[in-house]
Parts: C-alpha cells; structure tokens; sequence
C-alpha cells in the first residue's frame, strides 16, 4: 500500500536577528508605542474592532510607504517572501511580489484577534517586534476543516501534521509567512506587558520597465 501526502500547507518562520537587529527591533517597538499615542483615528477603529487594544489597520495600513523604520524592515522581508513563493512553486508569470499593506498591532493580555484570512493577497504575515513571556501564538485551521463532513475528531495524540488546529509559538524578531487564504487568530491569553507586531500583505504587480 502506498500513501501519498497530498496539498501541502506551508508557513515558514525564521529569525531576523543580525548584528545590530536588537537596536533596530526596540525603534520599531518604540515607534508602535508612539502610534497608540498619536493616532486618534485607529484608536477609534481599535475600540469598535481589537477591543482591549490596539491596531493601525484601519487608519495607517501602508506604514512602510510613511516609515523609514517600516521600510527597512519591508526590504528585510521582500526576499524571503519570494523565497516563500519559490518553495510554493508558483508560477509567478514575470510579475513582482511587492508589499501592498503594513500595519501595526499592540496587543494588551487579554486581547483576542478572531479567526480571519486575508482576502485580495497573495502572502501575508506578521514580524513579531515585542513578546512578552506566555503572550499568545497565531492559530492555524486546517483549510479543509469545513469539508470534513461525517469525520470523526482526531485523536489526541495525533502529529501535528494531522491536527485540525496548530498553534505556532510567537518568538520576538521572528518573520512568519503564510498564504493568504489560510484562516488564522490569535487567542486570548494571560501576560504581562504588550504583544507588539507588525503585520503585512504582499500582491503580484506588473514588473517596472525602463
């Protein structure tokens, strides 16, 4: 009897850390902290959709088109999202992979981001700036789950490969990247201080000609 493994889930996770990194990673930290100050207009999106906390999704979503800070950390991601896309094995049909939206998350304990996907973009992902000790993991769902039917639950101990859910530790200066239409949260969870990241999206463009 042969089994096969067939449609593959990836999600890759590395760290950024490099000489000077940490330096780096504490301006960006700095300059989330000082968006919650300044911005009037997320903090009112916050309170109707991150209850408890804070995101610039819905006021100043192309940060790194604004930041030098942001866009640094962009040119660090672009070739590793093409190197996701590579491990894909995408046809990409000559077009670039560019960053289409960039926004920041300051997560209190307590916050809950529920389950969502990404809709219009290719890759998206976040860079985890800021993780205090049991603050929460990103929560996968198996994209196949609503097509399970008459199943039965997977035992408790079956590998991860087979579980209906996975949770993926959140580590500071670690870069996650997934597919777009891989639904996702981030559950509730007790700590002290703030879940700091920097979430963003990337879409196919038409190459620029000179």
């Amino acid at each position: 009897m042969v089994i096969r493994a067939l449609f593959p889930t990836l999600i890759s996770q590395e760290s950024l850390v490099s000489a000077g990194w940490r330096d780096f990673n504490q301006s960006l930290a700095d300059e989330c902290r000082s968006l919650v100050a300044s911005d009037a207009a997320g903090r009112r999106w916050s309170a109707r959709n991150y209850l408890g906390g804070y995101t610039s999704y819905g006021s100043l979503d192309r940060l790194h088109l604004v930041s030098s800070l942001f866009d640094r950390l962009r040119r660090r991601i672009d070739p590793r999202v093409k190197a996701f896309a590579r491990d894909l094995h995408y046809d990409l049909g000559g077009r670039a992979l560019s960053m289409t939206d960039c926004w920041a998350n300051v997560m209190p304990a307590g916050v809950v981001h529920s389950m969502h996907l990404h809709p219009t973009s290719f890759v998206s992902g976040t860079y985890y700036v800021a993780v205090p000790r049991g603050a929460g993991a990103l929560k996968f769902e198996d994209p196949r789950l609503p097509h399970h039917m008459a199943a039965p639950p997977r035992r408790s101990d079956a590998p991860q490969r087979f579980r209906s859910f996975v949770s993926v530790p959140a580590r500071a200066c670690d870069l996650l990247l997934f597919e777009s239409w891989l639904r996702h949260e981030v559950p509730p969870a007790r700590f002290s201080g703030e879940r700091i990241s920097i979430s963003f999206n990337y879409a196919l463009t038409e190459k620029h000609r000179r």
